[in-house]
């Protein structure tokens, strides 16, 4: 019994045990929103969705096990039958799925989860307007869009909000509640109340490029693509964050959700050339293409000269970085992002950020989260 108080009271002062109790009450903290405290969210009965692709049926999947009635629209009918097959796979239930919008008439809530293009939202939202309830709540899952100008399409603005999911979103616990400037209070208390009756985490952010989680995200991909011109290789960086305690390193996850996205997004915004723009040029576009950063067979990830001979062409150093160098770098880069994205006012406190990106890019829970663990190193 000495020995077992002397070991329970050592794991009680470890870092590990000091991260996971911050991650307890950042939970608990998150629920807790300035000025919302006495306002009353609207109940929902009827639960709208349009779009029945993955994320859309998984939403469906979510709001239906929560005991919610769903209404699942899609364009055609053929696209509503397979978006039917999808949410009947995943609840073992036979559903109704529709392909006429004006079904949607009796629904409290709808959310869209169609494809990620601002027409496409906007003409969609005006459409909603004639067809659903005065009081009917909008949400947008855009996940890179501002909100805000698909609101000011509407004619009630105040009454639309942002609920980003993330996919799987039948698995994956954080959802995104985006206040919209015009957004009511009662509608983001609506929201918020419906991500926690489905099993989700809810998080209120403000409207920014990416939100919080997408764009830690990316100021975490910018140092992956800074330290593989100064000499790294893939394969050393997923080691070094993997032995932090990812699951899975950057260019593993890269590969695993498909390159082809990023690259869209970069030639877009006319951003500088990379070195993952050279791979997607060839055709590597991850994992479901078979080659990425690493090449793929037998569902087997294999380092591949082939991109190793294209950094080293690519790069403008070759240098030796040292793992405790990867670790450390890619890490400020979190930490500083999460420090300009509380200045914005676009997360409301460090332990926020936190949650986001543990429970939606895989950061180890027993570090605590980039803020957390950035605190603990000073």
């Amino acid at each position: 019994m000495a020995e077992e108080r002397a070991t329970f009271l050592r794991l009680k002062q470890s870092p590990q045990s000091a991260a996971l109790r911050h991650v307890f009450f950042a939970e608990r903290a998150s629920a807790k929103v300035a000025g919302l405290e006495e306002v009353k969210p609207r109940l929902l009965k009827t639960i709208g969705i349009v779009g029945t692709g993955l994320m859309g049926s998984g939403i469906a999947y979510a709001a239906l096990k929560a005991g919610y009635r769903v209404i699942a629209v899609d364009q055609t009918e053929e696209m509503a039958a397979k978006g039917k097959e999808r949410i009947e796979k995943l609840l073992k239930a036979p559903v109704q799925v529709s392909h006429a919008l004006d079904d949607l008439a009796d629904a409290d809530l709808v959310i869209e989860a169609v494809f990620d293009d601002l027409d496409i939202k906007t003409t969609l939202f005006r459409h909603l307007d004639s067809i659903v309830r005065p009081d009917a709540i909008l949400a947008t899952n855009t996940s890179y869009l501002d909100p805000d100008q698909i609101a000011a399409a509407t004619a009630h603005p105040e009454r639309v909000l942002g609920l980003h999911f993330f996919s799987p979103a039948h698995v994956m616990r954080l959802l995104e509640v985006v206040r919209c400037k015009a957004a009511a209070p009662e509608v983001l208390a609506t929201g918020i109340a419906f991500g926690k009756k489905i099993g989700k985490l809810p998080i209120l952010c403000g409207v920014t490029e990416g939100f919080i989680g997408n764009r830690m995200f990316s100021a975490y991909r910018r140092e992956t693509d800074l330290l593989l011109e100064e000499g790294a290789l893939p394969q050393q960086i997923d080691a070094a964050m993997e032995e932090y305690g990812f699951a899975m390193g950057p260019f593993a996850v890269f590969d695993l959700a498909g390159l082809e996205i990023a690259w869209a997004r970069r030639k877009r915004q006319n951003a500088p050339r990379v070195i993952a723009d050279a791979l997607c040029e060839a055709g590597r576009f991850g994992q479901k293409a078979g080659r990425g950063w690493y090449f793929y067979e037998d569902g087997q990830r294999r380092e591949d000269p082939e991109v190793t001979a294209m950094i080293e062409a690519a790069r403008r150093d070759n240098r030796d970085i040292s793992p405790s160098e990867i670790t450390s770098r890619l890490l400020a880069a979190l930490h500083s992002e999460g420090e300009k994205l509380l200045a914005e006012g676009i997360a409301a406190r460090p332990s926020d950020i936190d949650l986001v990106m543990i429970n939606g890019y895989g950061f180890p829970a027993h570090k605590g989260g980039p803020m957390f663990s950035a605190e603990q190193d000073l």
